[in-house]
């Protein structure tokens, strides 16, 4: 006769577990202030490398057009305008 033995998933379950926060308030409060310094330096850093990425992309765009002519499109007028104003009707009587 065979035996059927049975499988437990309790060692695989504690592993992937959420961890446990600790009793002490101190190491509690240190802890967080250590999770809320990490967040400020990443943003810090993402903040400072997304600049850089907008900057390399404008210093890059700019110098692919140095020496290029500006041009101009062919349906522009330049001019000079003067404003009219509207004429002023005489009040009847």
């Amino acid at each position: 006769m065979m035996s059927a033995r049975s499988f437990s998933f309790s060692g695989f379950r504690t592993a992937f577990a959420a961890p446990r926060k600790p009793r002490h308030p101190l190491l509690r409060l240190a802890i967080g202030l250590l999770g809320l310094g990490l967040l400020a330096v990443l943003v810090f850093f993402s903040v400072f490398v997304g600049a850089a990425m907008l900057a390399a992309g404008l210093i890059y765009k700019l110098a692919k057009q140095r020496g290029k002519p500006v041009a101009r499109d062919a349906g522009v007028v330049e001019g000079q305008y003067r404003v009219v104003r509207k004429p002023v009707l005489p009040l009847s009587r």
